[in-house]
């Protein structure tokens, strides 16, 4: 069926406007309002309400469906969401209406959240359209939701029902445009433990939380005097579209409250025009409007409209002209921006209705009915001879002659259906088809409310029987609802009760009552309510036997037992009065009328008294229990071993023994035959009701044994044994031996204690002194368990002392007597770098390093031996021991294999062997020569004229090679030069050089047919000659031209420079005027004017200036002022350049620990910035580099080089004009001993090269 239509909500939202369903002014038919609730069912589950059918057929063009509200709703004063009925409104449009009335349906909770979701629907109904059973009764309205009975609709309302949260519900008020108003919800919080939670709505589901704003405003506040919370919602300039109705939902854990109210707004009537252009535009963001509540569209004209002067045109027609594609083109043209909403409200304008040819009255929109009525459906036509259908829900309805359910009959043009006897089968759409033409309608079929014809009466009775309560309702197949208390009785699979019905006859059935079923029962229906108390009450108790005293022995089973009636009542079993839980040694069985109690194995704990308590009743069963126990030693809870108390001396012991026995027994100690009484002073025994003690004030070694109880009473006689064992601190061991000593350790042992204090011996602590101190050190934080020890890490030569703790449970005795003095000696470390230096047809040459660590016994010599390859028998080759470090065996077997190895002795003993790795071959091997030219002879190496040169040249090679000198390719004179050869060098000796002993000097090693040459340059250098002519080239002012020539005697080595002096010819006393230079011409200036200048020059090299000097022949006078001189005209030359080096940095080898320059020259002008770098890191401060800067001539000294100073070095040089750099690569070797460069794998005859440049060096420096 269709769904109605709200007057405030249409299905965009929006409030449609009245239509009047007829043009030409005829008086309407009474119209009826028709409230639709969700049924019971939906509102519990909370579902949405769902149509009678659950179709939705097309409306048909019949007039339209009229929602209409009531005008005039009187305040709502019970918090819920059902309107008063003067609320539920006949809108009366002609004078001839009749008055309708709201019918109540059946009762259904208030839903939780769609309270307010009833619809109304408004329906013209024909006079003739009502059955006669309804017409003059006031069931025309009916309501299938909540609602009042029908006889109670016009009476006033004196005491509304309550609310279970709201105590002041908001009241539906009027307010005119622009006003504010306040809707107020009051909660009282007396209940609840915190702040309920409120939520307003509008319509049935917008959450007004979400606009709050300008026009919309919450409040909450709490009065804590009235413990009362008011909710409080504001709107504020209210407009026409706030209209409508309103939601205040109330919610707190489990319980729910709501209240709907309406708010009307009323405006000023106008009769101005509707502009739709003006009405359909949007509010931009900056107006007052914009972003505020918009709860519909623009239903309705605003009161100030823009005036325009643009001629008045009728949008709508040209609109509905218009074809869909044009619609844009034309909201366009008339400045409409919203065509969207201006397209939603032209599908709503109701269309104007063509004539039906087939129909002169069409079917009404809907009828109602009453559940067993019946209802005439009448049409009528404009064509009699159309063939007419009738249709249910789509399906044609045909007549039957056996069924009265439809029957059709013909008035003139009217065509009737009457159904008879309605039920919920037939609430449905019916239509009718006349030829082409269809017209539709809805039937809805109300169904009366049940009754309870005959109540559900009181019942009493007792535990165990069947409860049968019956109630009689108005109608078969009716749904009641069954209470307990206010609460519905479930009536599930697994439940107690049992709902059972037999026509109109409803039972519910309890097959075993209990206690528990005491209470009000109630039973519900659509039309009443029936209540019925039912009392269950327990039956007389009969006791056939009753507990009997017992007495028990302890440990022997408890059993107490008891019959009564009735024999299902359970029962509770008290001791002394406590509550008796069952455990896993006491058993609670109940068992038809036995009940009875079983304890395994009792305890003095169980005796007392026992009483048994049936559930329910006031009477008692009781009896006693005692338990006998004969005397017992409770040895086993003191937990010791082997019953055995250990105690230290000396401290206080107190053992408390517990016991049992009923009565208290009699406890008598003893030890030995000695008994102890409770009157002793440092020992004496006591006794108490469940323990005996023993005390012991001070123990002594003495008290250590057994001691004996003895417990007597009524029951019997116990006895028990009870080992006490004082323990001590040991006695201190005897003094410990020392029987081994080496360097830094020695071994010492001693022998345990003769006392262990009673307690196992845990270990020892050692301690040690120097023998001439007092000062004891611990050689051990943690016991040692032996009895023995290798104290470690003395020093040697040093004699010590050392003693012994030993160390039980109880603490640490007293310190033994210390050992003998002695003193650590130990032997060398074997020797070290053992190589074979040389090898003959019998001998073999090795050679070694002393240990590294030889310690204070000293180093008395070495034993050297050797073996025959695959034996193990070593022969001593030196009776006596060596000193040296070298030594040749001798004696041996050409051809033979031999290992050799060294040990090292002093007092303490021989070292371990060192022993070479591999075999030697006792053969003499040849070895080609190989010329090993020191570092300083593979570049020219200069001498003076005079000094003394003494070059030693190394070679290797085997046989002894043959060594030949040859200078410039002749013989060497002996007489001239002294050369002497060894087996592994060559000297060349001069004792004062000459001018002639330079030259190319090559030497040639010759073993056999290998031969191996190297060739050393020698220069002898001496003073230069003086330059050969020097001349004065002119004079002017005060400054003299000089030129010279280059002497013709160099001194065998380049002119480093010149120093020119000057002398007056009066005094003829010589000055220095400039050192060290360079050029062959010069100028000198400054001279006095009026003076006679001589000049002369002196010439320099590395041996410094000639002897003598070469003397101007001429004298250069210096002209007074006044004379007039032609000075001849010089274009100045520029001097600058930019820096360029001339002689560069060149691959330096250095030896460590001895210091290296790197040289070179640079030429610049203005003088240049230099830099020293390394690695490119500038060499700044650093003491262990000097940089000099002479002339253009940059040195950089590296003092005492290493390894680390290795790398590439870089000079720059930087002035205005550019700058230049030149690199070298410096080399460290050396700075290693023979053991470290033994130790990096380096082969011996490198390291015999290597010693001996080393030497050579030192002989040089």
């Amino acid at each position: 069926m269709p769904e109605p239509t709200k007057k405030d909500e249409m299905p965009n939202g929006q409030p449609e406007e009245s239509v009047a369903p007829d043009s030409n002014g005829a008086p309407t038919l009474p119209e009826i309002s028709l409230e639709v609730s969700p049924p019971p069912e939906s509102v519990e589950e909370g579902k949405e309400p769902v149509e009678t059918d659950g179709k939705k057929p097309e409306p048909t063009g019949s007039e339209p469906l009229q929602a209409e509200v009531a005008q005039e709703q009187k305040p709502v004063h019970n918090g819920s969401n059902q309107p008063e009925p003067s609320g539920v409104g006949v809108n009366e449009q002609a004078e001839t209406s009749k008055p309708a009335v709201k019918k109540e349906g059946p009762c259904s909770p208030p839903p939780p959240e769609d309270g307010n979701s009833v619809k109304k629907l408004s329906i013209d109904l024909p006079n003739d359209s009502a059955p006669e059973a309804t017409k003059g009764r006031k069931d025309s309205v009916w309501s299938l939701g909540e609602g009042q009975n029908p006889e109670d609709v016009d009476k006033p309302i004196d005491n509304p029902p309550l609310s279970t949260l709201l105590i002041e519900s908001p009241q539906s008020g009027t307010v005119t445009v622009g006003g504010d108003i306040t809707f107020v919800a009051k909660v009282e919080a007396k209940d609840l433990l915190r702040k309920p939670t409120v939520k307003w709505f509008k319509g049935k589901w917008m959450d007004l939380a979400s606009k709050t704003g300008k026009h919309l405003q919450l409040k909450e506040t709490f009065d804590r005097q009235t413990k009362i919370h008011t909710f409080e919602m504001h709107i504020i300039k209210a407009k026409d579209n706030y209209a409508g109705n309103y939601r205040c939902e109330v919610t707190y854990k489990d319980k729910f409250d709501s209240c709907s109210f309406d708010l009307e707004v009323k405006e000023v009537e106008s009769s101005q025009a509707i502009d739709i252009r003006s009405a359909f535009k949007r509010s931009s963001e900056g107006q007052e409007d914009a972003g505020e509540l918009d709860f519909s569209g623009l239903l309705k004209h605003r009161e100030h409209k823009q005036q325009d002067d643009t001629p008045e045109v009728d949008v709508w027609e040209i609109l509905k002209n218009a074809r869909p594609d044009q619609y844009e083109k034309i909201a366009f043209t008339y400045g409409i921006t919203d065509l969207r909403g201006l397209l939603k409200r032209m599908k709503k304008i109701p269309k104007e209705e063509k004539k039906s040819a087939a129909f002169a009255k069409r079917l009404d929109p809907a009828y109602q009915v009453d559940k067993g009525g019946k209802i005439r459906l009448v049409v009528d036509l404009a064509d009699p001879t159309v063939e007419l259908k009738w249709y249910k829900n789509g399906q044609e309805i045909r007549p039957s002659p056996n069924q009265r359910k439809y029957i059709f009959e013909h008035k003139g043009t009217q065509r009737i259906m009457v159904i008879n006897n309605c039920s919920s089968n037939d609430d449905a759409a019916y239509s009718v088809v006349a030829g082409e033409e269809k017209c539709t309608t809805e039937l809805f079929v109300k169904e009366l409310p049940i009754k309870i014809v005959k109540g559900i009466e009181p019942v009493k009775t007792t535990v165990n029987e069947r409860i049968e309560l019956e109630c009689e309702v108005s109608e078969e197949g009716a749904q009641v609802k069954w209470m307990k208390n206010g609460v519905e009785v479930p009536t599930g699979v697994r439940s107690r009760y049992r709902v059972k019905c037999e026509g109109t006859k409803h039972y519910l059935v309890i097959d075993d009552a209990s206690k528990e079923d005491t209470g009000l029962y109630s039973v519900m229906a659509s039309g009443g309510t029936s209540e019925a108390q039912v009392q269950v009450d327990l039956k007389p108790l009969k006791v056939f036997q009753d507990l009997q005293d017992m007495t028990v022995l302890l440990g022997q089973p408890l059993k107490l037992h008891c019959e009564i009636f009735p024999g299902n009542v359970p029962g509770r079993w008290y001791r002394n009065g406590q509550l008796i839980q069952p455990s896993d040694r006491l058993n609670i069985i109940h068992r038809a009328k036995v009940h009875r109690l079983e304890i395994e194995a009792c305890t003095l704990h169980d005796a007392g008294d026992y009483t048994f308590v049936p559930e329910g009743y006031s009477q008692s069963l009781s009896a006693k229990v005692h338990i006998i126990d004969p005397p017992r030693v409770h040895l086993e809870s003191l937990n010791f071993p082997d019953n055995t108390v250990t105690v230290v001396a000396g401290n206080k012991l107190r053992l408390e023994i517990p016991i049992s026995g009923e009565p208290a027994p009699r406890v008598v100690w003893m030890k030995g035959e000695r008994v102890i009484l409770d009157s002793g002073h440092r020992v004496h025994a006591e006794t108490y009701s469940d323990q005996t003690s023993l005390t012991i004030e001070v123990t002594e070694r003495e008290d250590t044994g057994n001691y004996k109880i003895v417990l007597q009473n009524e029951a019997g006689e116990a006895t028990a044994s009870v080992k006490i064992k004082v323990v001590d601190i040991p006695d201190p061991p005897e003094a410990p031996l020392v029987p081994v000593v080496g360097g830094d350790w020695c071994s010492m042992t001693w022998e345990p204690p003769k006392y262990d204090g009673s307690s196992p011996i845990l270990g020892y602590f050692i301690e040690r002194k120097k023998k001439q101190s007092s000062r004891w050190m611990r050689l051990n934080f943690d016991l040692i368990k032996e009895t023995s020890f290798e104290p470690k890490k003395m020093i040697e030569g040093v004699p010590y002392e050392v003693r012994i703790f030993a160390v039980n449970a109880i603490g640490v005795s007293k310190p033994s007597e210390p050992s003998k003095a002695f003193t650590p000696l130990a032997v060398t470390s074997e020797p070290t770098m053992l190589v074979v230096d040389d090898v003959t047809d019998t001998t073999v040459t090795v050679k070694w390093r002393p240990p590294e660590t030889i310690g204070a016994a000293g180093l008395d010599g070495y034993l050297v031996e050797y073996c025959i390859e695959g034996t193990n028998d070593w022969v001593l080759s030196n009776k006596e021991m060596t000193e040296k470090t070298k030594y040749t065996i001798t004696g041996l077997s050409p051809g033979c294999k031999i290992l050799v190895r060294v040990k090292a002795i002093n007092k303490a003993g021989a070292s371990a062997p060192r022993t070479l790795q591999h075999s030697i071959l006792v053969k003499e091997v040849v070895e080609p020569p190989k010329i090993r030219v020191p570092r300083h002879l593979k570049t020219t190496y200069t001498r003076k004229v005079g000094e003394t040169v003494n070059l030693v040249v190394p070679f290797q090679g085997k046989p002894r090679p043959k060594v030949t000198w040859v200078k410039d390719g002749n013989p060497i004179e002996p007489s001239h030069v002294s050369i002497r050869n060894t087996d592994c060098d060559s000297i060349i000796f001069i004792r004062k050089a000459e001018r002639s002993h330079s030259g190319k000097y090559e030497m040639t090693v010759q073993v056999e047919n290998h031969v191996d040459t190297a060739i050393m340059d020698i220069q002898i250098v001496d003073l230069p000659g003086p330059p050969q002519s020097v001349t004065i080239e002119d004079v002017w002012g005060e400054n003299v031209a000089l030129v010279w020539t280059p002497p013709k005697d160099n001194g065998n080595a380049p002119i480093t420079g010149y120093t020119i002096q000057k002398a007056d010819k009066k005094t003829m006393e010589w000055f220095t005027c400039i050192e060290h230079y360079h050029r062959n011409c010069i100028t000198v200036t400054e001279l006095v004017v009026g003076n006679e200048y001589f000049f002369r020059v002196f010439s320099e090299n590395m041996c410094g200036l000639s002897e003598l000097p070469t003397q101007t022949k001429k004298s250069a006078l210096i002209v007074k002022e006044g004379l007039q001189m032609k000075i001849p005209e010089y274009s100045d030359r520029d001097f600058k350049e930019a820096p360029k080096f001339t002689q560069p940095l060149i691959n330096t080898f250095a030896v460590a620990g001895y210091n290296a320059t790197l040289n070179c020259s640079v030429r610049a002008n203005p003088r240049p910035k230099v830099i020293w770098m390394k690695n490119k890191m500038t060499i700044f401060e650093d003491p262990r580099y000097r940089m000099f800067s002479n002339q253009g001539v940059c040195t950089l000294e590296i003092r005492k080089p290493s390894p680390y100073d290795g790398g590439m070095y870089t000079c720059k040089a930087i002035n205005d004009l550019g700058e230049a750099q030149v690199e070298c690569k410096l080399e460290v070797k050396g700075g290693y001993t023979f053991y470290e460069l033994m130790q990096r794998g380096v082969p011996l005859h490198l390291i015999d090269k290597y010693m001996n440049e080393s030497k050579i060096v030192e002989q040089d420096k």
